[in-house]
């Protein structure tokens, strides 16, 4: 990227640099050379943070939902119509909707002639489908799988079958922002961003809620409030010298006020639609709030755990069906109210599967293969790829179809506008998942 104003990379000035969209207080905490870059980074012209390579796509938005703990596809994309399912499950099974006994409890039709269906709870996600903007992806996973909740999920964020290396997310900022970090570029609800926003260059923001991430400069220092005004008035740093560290470091943490001001702003907003109770509706109702407040954010990371079931699956892991459901189906609701709903891609995955056979405390252990499920107008709506067998296993494990990569790879080259090669440091056949 190169300056366009006639001015140095190392000059700051107060209006470019308050005026330049969202900036965050993590960045005065962080190394020297961080620093460094990510003054350049906000002192470019208005724009250029985000689609800094001809191609890529600006209004398109990613929206990652991860289920932690490992989700159970079985009893997600329900195998109804296989004998080899129901003996593998005597007591987790879920019936055939055709099942007179089971019609309150059976499986949602997708289609007759394939005898697969969908959780009983997942109402909302079936509406989706029905309404043609949501897909599911069969036998999903990777090479030699592992069953640690922690190195699987590494290797998901990585793109890694090692585990090594920065998150596939954080690449491909890497990769699109010429070399600059882009402040505003992906978010995560939660403590914690996730490695897979972790870049060499890239670093993404975290916050659990809007109020969490409220600046608190001027609580804890008055003098702050008051220096941050006189900046707001006069256009200079009071008693600093503009160009700095100190002075760059000072605007840095004053303009997190305007951060916290506009995320808050925008969930003061009444949403469009009425969102349900749960964690993750919550999450996603901030990012949906955020979008429509016409936040450049480029991808956004939500995630809902408790899928670790080992015993008694039956009742939480349809509670969390419920939960997912509702929830994708009400965000994509709002985001169509919006007028946002041909912007934004959400797509859902877990670190592995179940295995096949149910285990003696009325749960399943760790597996491997399982589905992911997409959501957006853009979609190649339906059921896609194969059902792994349920009797061709790997050590009581499915063998996967379609290496989770595969999806990646159309994500950022379809959706994202980025080289997939780069990003993924290696070429894998796209899934046909963009219409």
């Amino acid at each position: 990227m190169h300056d366009t104003t006639g001015q140095s990379d190392n000059t700051f000035t107060r209006r470019r640099f308050l005026h330049q969209g969202l900036t965050f207080a993590s960045l005065a905490a962080t190394t020297p050379l961080f620093v460094e870059r990510s003054a350049r980074a906000m002192t470019l012209p208005l724009g250029s943070l985000i689609a800094s390579q001809p191609g890529v796509p600006e209004d398109h938005v990613l929206v990652v939902v991860q289920l932690g703990g490992g989700n159970d596809g079985l009893n997600t994309v329900v195998p109804y119509g296989d004998p080899a399912y129901h003996r593998a499950r005597p007591a987790l099974a879920i019936r055939s909707p055709r099942d007179g006994a089971a019609q309150r409890n059976g499986a949602l039709t997708i289609d007759d002639n394939s005898g697969i269906g969908l959780h009983p709870n997942l109402t909302g996600f079936k509406s989706l489908m029905d309404d043609g903007v949501a897909c599911v992806v069969q036998g999903v996973g990777y090479p030699n799988p592992n069953r640690s909740h922690f190195t699987s999920m590494d290797i998901w964020h990585t793109a890694n079958e090692r585990a090594q290396g920065h998150g596939w997310i954080g690449r491909y900022f890497d990769n699109t922002c010429g070399g600059t970090p882009v402040p505003e570029g992906s978010i995560a609800i939660g403590r914690e961003a996730p490695l897979a926003m972790q870049g060499s260059i890239q670093k993404p923001v975290a916050f659990e809620s809007a109020e969490l991430f409220r600046w608190l400069g001027e609580d804890l220092n008055p003098d702050l409030g008051r220096t941050y005004q006189k900046i707001n008035r006069g256009g200079e740093l009071p008693d600093v010298e503009p160009e700095s560290q100190l002075g760059f470091l000072m605007r840095t943490a004053l303009d997190a006020q305007v951060s916290s001001d506009r995320i808050r702003n925008a969930m003061e907003k009444t949403p469009l639609v009425r969102y349900p109770r749960n964690r993750l509706a919550d999450q996603l109702r901030t990012v949906a709030a955020m979008i429509r407040d016409g936040m450049r954010t480029r991808v956004y990371y939500v995630s809902l755990g408790g899928f670790d079931t080992h015993a008694n699956q039956a009742g939480s892991h349809g509670n969390l069906m419920r939960q997912l459901g509702s929830s994708l189906q009400t965000f994509h609701s709002d985001l169509k109210a919006q007028g946002n709903s041909g912007r934004v891609l959400t797509m859902v995955f877990s670190e592995f599967g179940r295995r096949v056979a149910q285990n003696a405390s009325g749960g399943t252990d760790h597996g491997t293969a399982a589905p992911m499920y997409l959501v957006g107008d853009m979609v190649r709506p339906g059921l896609l790829g194969n059902h792994p067998s349920l009797t061709n296993l790997d050590q009581g494990d499915l063998r996967f179809n379609v290496d989770f990569r595969s999806i990646y790879a159309a994500v950022i080259e379809d959706w994202m506008g980025a080289d997939a090669n780069a990003v993924l440091g290696k070429r894998y056949p796209k899934a046909k998942v963009i219409a």
